[in-house]
């Protein structure tokens, strides 16, 4: 008799959308998208989803949006997991001064990244706010950056400037409108940020390092960026499904999680 793997329901719930993934250990059966405020949309959606046996949550949205999913999440009676931060997980060691500080998304990110890698990289989520993080040779996160994403740093600019009117712009080298030099600054902005990040990983390292790029404006930067980038738009989800894997792995054996 052939026994089915448990199921996961993997949720990355960031600060403009929640991304969603049922996982059979193996393959992806089905993902989807929904706004932040699109309770309606994902209460659709899940309606006849496959039970899951477990549900695995980066969250980052704030306590509203929390309490939105646990009424969604509730039609299961699973408690979910909602992840935090360790100090080692899956290979990947956090040097954080708290580590449980560091965003769920981001360690999920990086978490993939190094299964991906193995090697030093950075790990890029050019979301709401970009972060930059950096990856060691032997797993380690150094540390990282965290700066407005695009559409952000356009409209704080907008919003403090009083002759500014808020219109959509394109990427010019040398832009002839105030809407494109606005828009181009700010992927400049960005791009810099990150090639900066890489000049310094490449110095601590030894080697240029590769960067891995996720978030809903990896496709704008990643035309900019003057390094060996790789787009992964479902990082977070691959994160997580590490780490619910691992912690499947260490409730199975009994093992108790030491620091390598």
């Amino acid at each position: 008799m052939t026994v089915s793997p448990p199921l996961l329901l993997i949720v990355d719930s960031g600060n403009t959308h929640v991304r969603w993934g049922l996982h059979d250990g193996s393959n992806w059966l089905k993902q989807g998208m929904a706004a932040q405020t699109g309770k309606a949309l994902l209460e659709r959606e899940w309606q006849d989803l496959r039970e899951p046996a477990r549900i695995l949550v980066s969250h980052v949205a704030g306590t509203d949006a929390k309490a939105d999913l646990s009424e969604l999440f509730s039609r299961w009676r699973i408690e979910p997991q909602w992840v935090t931060a360790v100090a080692y997980q899956c290979g990947v060691r956090n040097y954080y001064a708290d580590p449980a500080q560091l965003g769920s998304d981001r360690w999920a990110a990086l978490v993939a990244a190094w299964e991906l890698q193995r090697q030093g990289c950075l790990v890029v989520d050019a979301g709401t706010a970009m972060t930059v993080d950096a990856l060691s040779d032997t797993g380690e996160f150094l540390g990282g950056i965290i700066t407005p994403g695009i559409d952000m740093m356009q409209k704080v600019l907008v919003e403090h400037t009083a002759s500014l009117k808020p219109e959509e712009g394109k990427f010019c080298d040398y832009p002839d409108s105030t809407a494109d030099a606005i828009f181009s600054g700010a992927v400049h902005a960005l791009a810099g940020a990150v090639e900066r990040m890489a000049a310094l990983l490449a110095t601590t390292l030894g080697h240029a390092p590769d960067c891995i790029l996720c978030g809903g404006a990896a496709q704008q930067l990643q035309s900019q960026l003057n390094l060996n980038v790789r787009v992964m738009d479902d990082l977070v989800l691959e994160g997580l499904v590490l780490i619910a894997r691992e912690s499947m792995e260490d409730a199975a054996t009994g093992a108790i999680k030491l620091d390598p």
